[in-house]
Formats: structure tokens, sequence, C-alpha cells
């Protein structure tokens, strides 16, 4: 399984951004797909994840109301629309994926993972 994440770019404060994630394998819609992002020397954190139940949605906090995740199965993509960018969501996001029934937030849960695509927003 590969992804591939591009999307990213430099953008003003409260300006819109959409990622975007190609998957090549097997099984898209058996894998729950997320997003990450990892600031400068800051940890990887969770953004959000559409599971491959498609039931529910889940965001961090600090995206939510503002990014919208969205998958098409047909097509082997996820997307994550990102708007009202802030200077604090400058980071590189990820794309990651993964088949198992472990916590969906947590980075070390996740097998495969995109090359990261920079956003910056400046103030």
């Amino acid at each position: 399984v590969q992804l591939q994440a591009s999307g990213g770019g430099l953008v003003q404060d409260g300006g819109s951004l959409r990622l975007s994630c190609s998957v090549s394998g097997r099984n898209f819609r058996a894998y729950d797909m997320a997003w990450f992002r990892q600031a400068p020397g800051k940890e990887r954190e969770f953004v959000a994840v559409f599971p491959w139940r498609g039931d529910k949605k889940w965001y961090s906090d600090s995206v939510k109301g503002r990014f919208t995740v969205s998958r098409d199965n047909a097509k082997d993509t996820v997307w994550l629309q990102m708007n009202s960018l802030k200077p604090a969501d400058t980071a590189v996001y990820y794309c990651a994926a993964k088949m198992d029934s472990s916590p969906l937030y947590r980075v070390s849960n996740y097998e495969y993972w995109g090359q990261g695509t920079q956003v910056t927003v400046s103030s």
C-alpha cells in the first residue's frame, strides 16, 4: 500500500486549502484513513480520521468545525478540507492508513504513511 499526499502550500490567515491523499493497493475501503500533522520541534499529532465503517468521523479539538475529512472509495482517495486556517495550523500534514481495530487517534497504530505535504499559514 502506497499513499501519496498533495495539496499543501502557502496561505494567509483565514484562508483555505484542500489536501488529497491517493492510495494505491488493494482494499482501500477496508482502511481507516487519517490525517496527522507535525510542526517543527513538536510531535506528530492527530488531526482527523474517516473510519472504514464511515459511521462517524473524528477530529481533534483544535480543528473541529474548521476541517472536514472525506473519502471516495471508488477513487481510493481521502481529502482534508481546511477552512479558517490559522498560523498555528502550520505543519507538515501526513495521511495514514490502518486496517486493524486499534484506536483511531494514535500515531503508532498506523502502518502506512504518505510522504507529507507542507502547509504554511502566514499571519
